[in-house]
Formats: C-alpha cells, structure tokens, sequence
C-alpha cells in the first residue's frame, strides 16, 4: 500500500511522459535543425551558426525567467503544474511553424528561422523547465523521487531513440522527395502527440511539498543560497558540457554518414543504437543505492567516453562494426549521466530549503540553462568549424571539411567527457545529504 506522500503509478507514468512529450520536438531540434537549414531550408552555415548562439543566448535570459515566473506563481494548482496547461498549445505551434519553408527571399527566410526559433526556445523552456522543478514537491521520499526521475528518464529516452531513427523514414515517407514537406509533416505528427502527453502530464501530476514561507524571499537572500549552493554550481556545469558534447555530435552525424560514409540512409541505424541509453537509465536505482548518485555518474561518464573512444577508433579505422558499438556503450553511458540530471538538481533544491531559501524555480532552471547554453555553443561549434573549412551544402565536401566533420563527431566529445568527469569531481554529496538531513 502506498504512504500518503507517495505517487501512485498513473501519476508516474504521466510525469515520463513529460520529459517524452517534449523530447519528440527537443531531439528533432537537436539533431536534425542544423541539418534541415543548411541542406533543406537553404541558409548558410555562418548563418545558422549565428542564428544557434543568438537563441541560446535568449534561451540563457528565458530560463531564468521562466524560473521566477514558477517561484512566484501561486495558482489553485500549484506553482510548477499550470506552465503546462499554459505553454503547451504554443510550444506546439511554435514547433510546426519553426520547420515551415516560406516562400520567401534570403532576408525573409532568415528573419522567419529567427521568430520561430526563438519562439520555440521560450516555450521549450516553458514547458520543460517544470518537470524538473516540480519533482521535489510531488515527494519527499528519497527512493520515490529516484524512481521518478528514471521513470522520466526512461520516457524521455525513449522518444529520443525513436525520433532519432525514424524521423529521417517519416520524412521520405511523407515528403516522397521532397524534404521541405517531409520535415513539416513529421515535425506536425510529432507536435500533436506532444500536445496530448502534455495535457496528460497537467491532469495527473500533483505538489504536495511547498512552504510558503519560504517561497516568499527577496532576491538578495536568493543570491546569497545560490552562492552557497555549491552542489548545485557543479551540477550545473556537468549538464552544460554534456549538452554541448551532444549538440556537436548529434549534430554532425548525419553530416558524417552523409559526406564520409556516403550513405545517409545508415544515419537510422546509427542512432537505433542509442537504445542502449535504456540500459543505463534502468540502472540507475540499483547503482544509485550501492554506490549514491555521484559515483553512479562518475561510472556513466567513464562509460560514455569510453564508447566515444572506441567510436573513434571505428572513423579512424573507417570500420562500421566498431562505430556502432562505439554508440551502443556510450549510450549506456549516457543514459546513466542525464538519467541522474534531474534527481541530483532535486537534491539541490532540497538543499537550497534546508538553507531556508525554496526556490525550485531558480534553480531547475539549470536544467534548462545547461541545456540552451550547451546546445547553443555546440551549434556554432558545429556550424562555425564548417563554415571555416569551407562546407558547402549538397556537395563534395573539401579535405579540410572532411576533417572537420570528424574533428566534430569524434574528437571533440571525447576531450569533453574528460573534463566533464574532472568537474563532477568537486561535487560534495556527503555534506549535501548531510544538511538536508540535518534541516
């Protein structure tokens, strides 16, 4: 029988199917936006470069006050809960309208990619900036608020494999030629469903744990706790370079298989690999009870460059068989790392009201943060290396991009995760749980 504090499994369910709901749009604007403006849409690399960092940018300010918005929302229900009866309607819009190819010329088009894009980075933001801030008030239970952040987890990547595998099939299945219709009709298939799985997540989830109180605080004693919130300055830096290592990566793999492989009908099953991801997400309650969550990540990391390594060696042995297992173990590891992202910040909220200050708003929006920036610095990585070596879209590409586009989807991630595991290093979580136990 489950305690009064508890969630039960309907409600459970419909909080994975939050981070599912917006992963359907998330990983098609991860994976596949660079693509679609560059060979699809027609702007330029340095264009789009420009266009990534200038929405990340935004994304930065809109993270921060969406997070305000939630910590001074007081509604019949809740703080976190309404921004998904409120917000769903116009992410979907915004993505639909985001893969719409106008009639246009050059100047218009660009001006048409920046309105929406930008516009759906906000209601991204809008929408998923409450799945991680809501957590810690739908539970105080340690063991239930794991199990629902790998719930999540295993939603969210779930979607992330499935879009990743079939969007590229739904889009010649749908555009019978023509890309620009493909994109929009996948892009609308995949909001609709969003739509509903969002809708779902407002009627079923619940917040029992508030303390008006300590809602109720100027910004200067804000300031001060996240000064002092030291567990959640770490964290907060591990998902931004993990966002970044999968933004340059996801980013350049259809360009890989495209312009090296020559084959970019092998870019499905590539990314059916990243199934593995479930693994490490399932993983992730046994390992956090043996080991705690620190640990655990330390383990997905290792795990994850681990399989780059051995991806690195597939492209500098040009061997298929040893890239995709070089992606089917660092999606284990993958798995793991953000599977925890959303638990350890829950833990750092808790933190933060054992210093007196509940500010769950604030700081989930690391999440966010860590997400837009990543995304945002790895597209003009991305974008920005090949518009210096020289890309042109649709065609041959010279050595210098060659090398470029393996630089992107190699090299680069491999040196991230080193220094992503040197970051989480300094996170503290035996004087974490330590305070939290002792408020």
């Amino acid at each position: 029988m489950n305690k009064p504090w508890q969630t039960k499994w309907p409600e459970r369910i419909s909080y994975g199917l939050s981070d599912a709901a917006d992963n359907l749009v998330f990983q098609m604007m991860t994976t596949y936006l660079l693509f679609f403006y560059t060979d699809v849409y027609g702007l330029s690399a340095s264009a789009a470069a420009i266009l990534f960092i200038v929405a990340r940018l935004a994304d930065v300010v809109e993270s921060l006050i969406i997070g305000l918005m939630i910590d001074r929302t007081h509604s019949k229900w809740g703080k976190s809960r309404p921004f998904f009866l409120w917000y769903a309607l116009p992410y979907v819009i915004f993505a639909i309208l985001t893969f719409v190819t106008p009639p246009f010329g050059d100047t218009g088009k660009l001006i048409w990619a920046y309105v929406t894009y930008l516009g759906l980075g906000f209601f991204y933001t809008a929408v998923n900036l409450p799945i991680t801030s809501i957590l810690p008030t739908m539970t105080q239970n340690e063991s239930e608020m794991t199990l629902l952040g790998v719930i999540r987890q295993f939603g969210g990547s779930s979607v992330q494999i499935i879009v990743a595998v079939f969007t590229l099939p739904l889009v010649a299945f749908f555009g019978h030629g023509n890309q620009q219709q493909g994109f929009l009709l996948t892009i609308a298939l995949f909001g609709l469903i969003s739509l509903v799985l969002i809708l779902n997540t407002f009627i079923h989830v619940r917040e029992r744990f508030t303390n008006p109180e300590k809602s109720h605080q100027s910004w200067s004693a804000v300031s001060k706790m996240l000064r002092q919130n030291k567990p959640w300055l770490v964290i907060s830096t591990v998902i931004l370079l993990y966002w970044l290592t999968t933004a340059i990566k996801n980013q350049t793999t259809i360009y890989y298989f495209k312009y090296i492989q020559h084959s970019e009908k092998l870019v499905p099953l590539a990314n059916g690999f990243t199934f593995a991801a479930l693994i490490g997400v399932v993983l992730i309650i046994k390992g956090a009870d043996i080991w705690g969550k620190k640990a655990t990540m330390q383990r997905g990391i290792l795990t994850a460059g681990s399989g780059q390594l051995v991806l690195t060696l597939g492209v500098m042995t040009n061997q298929l068989g040893i890239i995709f297992a070089g992606i089917l173990l660092n999606a284990v590891g993958g798995g793991l790392i953000i599977g925890l992202v959303s638990i350890m910040i829950a833990d750092t909220i808790r933190y933060g009201m054992a210093l007196g200050i509940q500010a769950e708003g604030i700081l989930a929006s690391t999440d966010d943060f860590g997400v837009n920036v990543g995304l945002g610095l790895g597209g003009l990585v991305t974008a920005g290396l090949f518009h210096l070596s020289g890309y042109v879209a649709n065609h041959q590409q010279n050595v210098a991009t060659q090398h470029t586009i393996i630089l992107n989807y190699a090299w680069i991630p491999l040196a991230l995760y080193v220094v992503m595991f040197v970051v989480l290093w300094f996170y503290n979580e035996k004087e974490l749980q330590a305070t939290i136990k002792g408020a």
